[in-house]
């Protein structure tokens, strides 16, 4: 007799799919957009305030050219945020209130104490400072510092897990209505706050009208890539001419512009290896340049101010075409050289939100999260 053995049901083994590649143009775009905040900065808060004794406008040069990309920095860091947002919105108001929303608020409150301190050691430093009690208590709460981009992100995923189920219209409607408004000068939006009216349509927007966002990423080229940027410098003339910044509506629009045109560039700065290489490493760590730099800024400013004021007219001929640059590079390498020996020391909880042990590990930090491609359109 032949006996059988017994039959062995195997589990089929679920094949582990492979990591998906990080979407490289979102990242050199955070890159650029990084860049051009901490040369906006430098420009604005320590450049043009030294005083100079030169035979040519180099500094005003610089300042018109920090002023042609205001449409682009921030509204392009709020579009790709929105893009990546999806999975965080959909999930329970648990998950989403602790990985995003009280996170994002926490590092705000941690570095505006570092911010706030630091700033009362340089008060002569152009940037919005607490220097009293009820200062904190506003800053704090109605009126946020040059940290509010933090802020805005917790508001933002408060707006987008509220209105989820509602749809695109009615969201981003009133959302333009309310940045149109802001942009116009017809809401009373002290310090900062009036940057959080007007950014949420461009959360919102890279948010809900992910699709037509994918589209264009897929079909964008150079010769698209031109004629954009060529409309928009002839549209920031246009304004500048007419004095139309404040007119109703024309400052949103040239944003949404700005963004169309600043993705196009980054899925073409995205195919140059060399450049993409390291604008999407600054585009993943973007954090301890943003929260960073302002404070090292104004140290600086206090240290350079006087000396640079007062050199002669070969130095200042130097400082003038490369300062800007040189700082902008200066203060990037050391935020990013102190946020590693930070952690190093065990300071990782002011870049994240100390992990309950259950939680550990299960979210990335901040928005440096790996940015994954667009799935395409079916």
């Amino acid at each position: 007799m032949t006996w059988d053995a017994p039959t062995q049901v195997i589990p089929a083994v679920k094949p582990v799919e492979p990591a998906k590649p990080r979407a490289g143009w979102a990242d050199v775009a955070k890159g650029v957009c990084i860049i051009l905040v901490v040369l906006w900065h430098v420009i604005m808060k320590h450049y043009l305030q030294i005083t100079w004794h030169l035979p040519a406008p180099i500094p005003g040069l610089w300042g018109a050219f920090g002023d042609q990309l205001l449409p682009l920095r921030m509204p392009v860091f709020f579009t790709i945020s929105g893009l990546f947002a999806a999975s965080a919105v959909q999930r329970s108001w648990r998950v989403t209130a602790r990985s995003r929303i009280a996170r994002f608020y926490y590092l705000y409150a941690i570095w505006f104490t570092v911010h706030t301190v630091v700033l009362s050691m340089v008060p002569r430093f152009d940037t919005l400072a607490a220097r009293s009690a009820l200062d904190v208590l506003e800053q704090l709460t109605i009126t946020p510092t040059n940290l509010w981009y933090l802020v805005a992100l917790a508001a933002y995923f408060v707006i987008a897990k509220l209105t989820r189920e509602l749809p695109v219209a009615v969201v981003l409607g009133p959302a333009l209505l309310l940045s149109a408004v802001a942009s116009a000068g017809l809401l009373a939006a002290p310090g900062n706050r009036g940057q959080l009216y007007q950014n949420l349509f461009f959360f919102l927007a890279g948010l809900r009208l992910k699709p037509w966002v994918e589209r264009w990423v897929r079909t964008t080229d150079r010769r698209m890539l031109l004629a954009g940027g060529a409309a928009y410098l002839v549209v920031m003339l246009v304004i500048r001419l007419l004095g139309a910044k404040q007119w109703l509506g024309v400052w949103p629009a040239v944003c949404g512009l700005a963004v169309v045109v600043g993705i196009a560039a980054a899925v073409e700065l995205d195919r140059w290896t060399r450049v993409s290489r390291l604008l999407a490493d600054l585009g993943r760590n973007t954090l301890p340049i943003y929260v960073m730099h302002m404070p090292l800024l104004a140290l600086l400013h206090a240290a350079l101010l006087k000396p640079f004021s007062g050199a002669g007219t070969p130095v200042q001929l130097v400082l003038a075409v490369l300062l800007p640059v040189a700082l902008t590079a200066l203060l990037i390498t050391v935020c990013l050289t102190l946020r590693r020996g930070i952690e190093a020391a065990g300071g990782s909880w002011l870049f994240d939100l100390p992990a309950r042990r259950e939680h550990a590990r299960q979210e990335p930090a901040w928005d440096d999260r790996p940015t994954m491609v667009l799935p395409l359109l079916r």
